[in-house]
């Protein structure tokens, strides 16, 4: 029987360039991992960090949104994971800090600092005769 050279030969040539790389199933999921990564893992992660900084800052005053759609103001900070938000005039209810989804508007803080030193030049004003 005669075999004929042609089929006992392997394909010729190797893969080279984007064909190459491509055809490598391992090299493919690398790939594939980055993207993932870089488009849908990161930016989620970066969303989660911020949104866990917001949390963080909350004080008495901030007006919130709640995860169930209320609007309030903190009325008082019980510890670090709950929050006393009244949500209108006398009604106040206790949400979990976590399930404050968003803040609009923030209150200014207080500086001791300088409320100190301002009521040091008004007892100085007043003993100087002022």
């Amino acid at each position: 029987m005669f075999v004929s050279e042609a089929l006992a030969q392997t394909p010729g040539g190797s893969l080279g360039g984007l064909e190459g790389i491509i055809g490598n199933p391992v090299t493919l999921m690398v790939v594939l991992f980055g993207v993932f990564y870089f488009f849908l893992i990161r930016p989620q992660q970066q969303k989660a960090k911020k949104h866990r900084e917001v949390l963080a800052a909350l004080r008495r005053g901030d007006r919130v949104v709640t995860a169930g759609g209320m609007i309030g103001t903190i009325s008082k900070v019980i510890n670090d994971r709950e929050l006393q938000v009244e949500i209108a005039d006398g009604v106040r209810v206790r949400v979990m800090r976590g399930m404050v989804s968003e803040v609009l508007a923030r209150t200014e803080p207080a500086d001791d600092q300088d409320d100190d030193e301002g009521e040091a030049d008004k007892k100085a004003k007043v003993a100087s005769g002022r």
